[in-house]
């Protein structure tokens, strides 16, 4: 990612794709859509062209929605919502955590990708919100993890799921209120925040309201 100046996130080169252009309520539909599609084993982007879209993103990208992601292998996130190449901007960290860094990325995807949707997607088992409730010793960094998952332990208890699931929306609330890029382009309109959940037994995604 080359790095961008205040100047070129103001000014865009050019006009936005047309799936960058989409409304974020009809970003979030092609989101579900795509997760329907998966559900029902009838994945529609893995027939898509390879060799064409390489040809179309390689010098660019405008992905229409922006996910933050655990890094757990079993989360697919191209897969679950039945997404392929450009289509996606995704940040994975263990937990879905939302730190400068990770805040720093979705701003990218949001104010210089053109992303109308960013989404929190937390995940059923997730080891990160469950090392957190355990609260054991841990080799090397891993430790550090901990502290931006304690509010959501702290508001669900030891109920892993509960707390998996108010992770995720503090998470997205975190990002909505921290970041000036990404509250002032909800407030405009051109951007929707949610946090959802993946099931990783049944394949579905539900948003957490």
């Amino acid at each position: 990612m080359a790095a961008v100046t205040a100047g070129a996130v103001a000014s865009s080169a050019e006009p936005a794709s047309a799936q960058s252009t989409l409304a974020p309520d009809d970003a979030l539909k092609a989101m579900m859509d795509g997760n329907r599609r998966f559900i029902e084993g009838r994945l529609q982007s893995l027939n898509e062209d390879l060799s064409i879209l390489k040809a179309k993103t390689a010098e660019k990208q405008e992905p229409f929605a922006a996910v933050l992601s655990c890094a757990d292998s079993r989360v697919p996130v191209e897969f679950v919502f039945d997404q392929s190449i450009g289509q996606l901007f995704v940040v994975r960290v263990a937990g879905n955590i939302a730190t400068p860094e990770i805040i720093a990325s979705l701003e990218y995807g949001v104010a210089v990708l053109g992303a109308r949707l960013l989404m929190v997607l937390g995940h059923s088992n997730c080891g990160a919100v469950k090392a957190t409730i355990d609260g054991k010793a841990v080799p090397g960094q891993i430790g550090a993890l901990y502290a931006p998952i304690w509010p959501a332990v702290n508001a669900a208890g030891n109920d892993l799921e509960a707390a998996i699931d108010a992770n995720a929306r503090m998470q997205a609330t975190l990002i909505s209120r921290s970041s000036t890029v990404i509250a002032g382009a909800a407030k405009e309109g051109k951007l929707r925040v949610v946090a959802a959940r993946y099931d990783i037994a049944s394949g579905v995604v539900s948003l957490l309201v």
